[in-house]
Formats: C-alpha cells, sequence, structure tokens
C-alpha cells in the first residue's frame, strides 16, 4: 500500500453506508490528504461547486460512492429524482477531474445497471444486452452513463477513470427506514420488532422467488481499496460473492438471526424487483485479487446485532 501516503483523496458520499467505511480505512492508510466534504459543504449537483471544489483541493485520487438511490418502493415513488441526481452528480464531477488533473477516478456503478433478463452468472460483457428491471431502471441507466462516460474520456482524453458493479451492500451503518431502505435492512428491522411484540406474522412484498446476491459492505470497502492500487482497465468490474439466495431462503436466514419465529406472508399484489441476480466475479478476482469473506449468515448476525443497539427508541403508543 506505498501509493496511500502519496494520495490526496476525494471521497465522495463520505456520510453513507459503503462510504464511511471506506473513509475509516483511507484515514488508517496515512493518505496524504483526505477530503470526505458533507452534501452541506459541496453539493455535486451544482457543477460550479464542484469545480470550484477540485480546484482549491487538488485531489489526485477521486472515490466516488456518492448516490441517491433506495429499495424499490423508493425507486417506484422517485424514478425522476434518483436518474436526475444520479447522473449529474457523476457526470460533472467526471468532467471536473478531467479539468482539474486528477491522476485517476474510481467510480461505483450498481447491480441495477443490468439487463432485467441476465443470464446467470451476470458477466460485465452483458451489461447492454437489454434493458434494466423498470422498478430501478432511471437509477441503473443513470449509473451506467457514468461507466459510457468514463471509456469516452479514457479514449478521447487519456483519462484513468475505472468502474466498479457492487452487489447488494449489507451490514453495519446500514439504512433501515423502511421508506427507503434496501431488502436485508428492511427484513432485519421487521423481525426485530415483529419479534419484540410477538408478532404471528411478518408480510414481505413480492412472492420470495427472485434471486440477490449480497456483499457484506466491509468486503465492498475492500475491493474498493484493492481496485484502486492495482487496477487501471477501461472495462468494469463486478464485485460481489458469486453466490446468490432467493428472497424466501433470505428471509428465513433473517429470521434466525433475529429470533423471530412467527409466520412469513407474501403479498404478491406488490413487486419483487429483478428476477434473478448473480455476479461472475472471476474479472474482480484475476485483476486485481479480491475474494469476498463473510458469509451471508454472519454477516446478518453483525448486522442484526449493530440494529440492535445503535436503533433508535420507538415512539411510545
Amino acid at each position: 500500500m506505498t501509493l496511500w501516503p502519496a494520495r490526496r483523496v476525494l471521497l465522495t458520499g463520505a456520510g453513507g453506508f459503503l462510504g464511511s467505511h471506506l473513509r475509516e480505512r483511507l484515514e488508517s492508510l496515512g493518505v496524504a490528504a483526505l477530503f470526505a466534504p458533507p452534501r452541506a459543504e459541496l453539493d455535486l449537483r451544482d457543477g460550479v461547486a464542484v469545480t470550484r471544489y477540485l480546484d482549491e483541493k487538488r485531489p489526485n485520487l477521486v472515490i466516488h460512492a456518492a448516490a441517491n438511490v433506495g429499495g424499490i418502493g423508493a425507486n417506484r415513488a422517485h424514478p425522476g429524482q434518483f436518474f436526475h441526481d444520479n447522473a449529474l452528480m457523476g457526470i460533472q464531477l467526471i468532467e471536473a477531474s478531467r479539468r482539474a488533473g486528477v491522476e485517476k477516478f474510481l467510480c461505483l456503478g450498481t447491480v441495477c445497471a443490468y439487463p432485467k433478463f441476465t443470464p446467470l452468472p451476470f458477466r460485465e460483457s452483458d451489461l447492454w444486452n437489454g434493458y434494466p428491471e423498470e422498478t430501478n431502471a432511471p437509477y441503473g441507466l443513470a449509473k451506467r452513463m457514468l461507466l459510457v462516460q468514463l471509456q469516452a474520456y479514457r479514449q478521447e482524453y487519456g483519462f484513468n477513470g475505472i468502474y466498479l458493479l457492487p452487489a447488494n451492500l449489507y451490514g453495519p451503518r446500514d439504512n433501515f427506514d423502511l421508506e427507503t431502505s434496501h431488502v436485508i435492512p428492511a427484513m432485519i428491522r421487521k423481525f426485530v420488532e415483529a419479534d419484540e411484540e410477538s408478532a404471528p406474522v411478518v408480510t414481505l412484498w413480492g412472492d420470495g422467488t427472485p434471486t440477490r446476491e449480497f456483499l457484506h459492505v466491509t468486503d465492498a470497502a475492500d475491493a474498493v481499496l484493492l481496485a484502486a492500487e492495482r487496477y487501471d482497465g477501461a472495462e468494469p468490474v463486478n464485485i460481489g460473492t458469486g453466490e446468490s439466495v432467493s428472497i424466501a431462503q433470505l428471509a428465513d436466514l433473517v429470521a434466525d438471526a433475529t429470533g423471530y419465529r412467527g409466520r412469513i406472508e407474501w403479498n404478491v399484489a406488490q413487486p419483487g424487483g429483478q428476477p434473478k441476480r448473480q455476479l461472475d466475479t472471476t474479472r474482480a478476482r484475476e485483476a486485481f485479487g479480491f475474494t469476498a469473506r463473510v458469509r451471508l449468515a454472519d454477516g446478518l448476525r453483525e448486522a442484526v446485532a449493530w440494529y440492535k443497539t445503535r436503533r433508535p427508541p420507538r415512539p411510545t403508543p
């Protein structure tokens, strides 16, 4: 990790889920400078402000982890906002970084960018073979366009931009708000509260048949830093475990981790999202030596324990 003492790093999204873990890692690596501005200090949707910030701070590595993101419900409620914010933040930051002479730009994409009916396992070459699943297509396509921009800038300007496609993340510090959270934190909260209230039934969206791949947030942070150190390629790279579970299997695992012993019902009137997800992680392993280490059952128990000890108190009736 000899490169880090010479790195002046701009980390966007440092107050978010993955970003907070990346910030801790970068602080421990002894970087020359770490810039992690909150939105109140730097609104990435403001191109003038972004240009001014980069001209002042002069980072030589940018890690773009900021995103306006949520689960199926949030994607369905705010497709325009999610497209606008994620496209604009990335496009302006990449352009400003190029003009500021940034040496390397690492962009976090999303598994939502893959086509709805991608054959398993998802290979990076499949990314352009169809339209994403409808409920999260605006978000996924906004992120996919950033790959186009980075590859175009590499071709025209020699700009060293790399692009990672992480699986669904989970772990400590996740978002447990039922209106905006992803599937694992939403399940954890529902099962913990149902267990405390001795509720006989927990109702979940969909029919339980879709499959998902889940990556612990500390593994994701490892992958980002390894890629920053060792990867300079133009092609996108999947980041995951290479293993998937059905949502029904996941529900059983979360129920076990929380101690809930009631019944699970499925609300088939609500969407279940993309039918299947599982990544081919060969390129990450071969290109920069990343292999996920945290087993799903272990990571779920850790996430449940974190939620139970740090959640805000529930309002009294």
